[in-house]
């Protein structure tokens, strides 16, 4: 698994480091911590999920040259490109939304865009949604800047709602997953009423 995002100081708040809210909170529930591993250019943690040994990496670059660290990982750890599962942040999905996915292109995403440049578009990615920016305002200030209160709420809510579905994805495949997804409310929507 990897998770995408920016290093440094200024970013671990911003939208466009979703992927590294996921992992980070994987890691921790799991009572796991980030080790820097400089042959593979990123900190890699390693999970237990279900009796599923995971092992997800952070690449330390910027963003738009996470392909090296990725490439590093899977060949280090010999996992093969249709078995990596890649975390990252979607302009195109509302704010707070997950899908899954196999393959594909990299609608502008600059991380995504290097990865499928180094390793080829086989992989799966998990998509947490971040909404587009408000008219007017630049789509690169919107994904390196910190969401409001709202905003962040359903980004954090996305994350534990995705890590909760890791071991159906690992023991039902992609589709029991897919599945899921697409069955939930969206995050907008009205809460369920209770005892339903």
């Amino acid at each position: 698994m990897a998770a995408l995002g920016n290093p440094g100081p200024e970013y671990p708040l911003s939208r466009h480091n979703a992927g590294f809210w996921f992992a980070d909170r994987l890691a921790a529930t799991a009572g796991s911590r980030f080790r820097p591993d400089r042959r593979l250019g990123g900190d890699v943690a390693r999970v237990d999920l279900s009796g599923h040994e995971i092992r997800i990496l952070k690449p330390m670059t910027f963003m738009n040259q996470s392909g090296g660290p990725v490439g590093a990982f899977c060949g280090y750890f010999r996992i093969p490109v249709e078995s990596l599962l890649v975390i990252h942040d979607d302009l195109d999905l509302p704010t707070g939304t997950l899908r899954l996915k196999r393959g594909g292109g990299h609608g502008g995403h600059n991380g995504l865009r290097d990865i499928i440049a180094r390793c080829g578009s086989g992989f799966m990615r998990l998509r947490i949604g971040i909404g587009r920016p408000p008219p007017g305002i630049n789509p690169v200030d919107y994904v390196l800047s910190r969401p409001d209160s709202e905003d962040e709420s359903l980004l954090l809510a996305a994350v534990e709602s995705g890590i909760s579905l890791l071991p159906l994805l690992f023991e039902k495949g992609m589709e029991s997953v897919m599945q899921a997804l697409h069955t939930r409310r969206p995050p907008s929507g009205p809460a369920p009423e209770s005892g339903s």
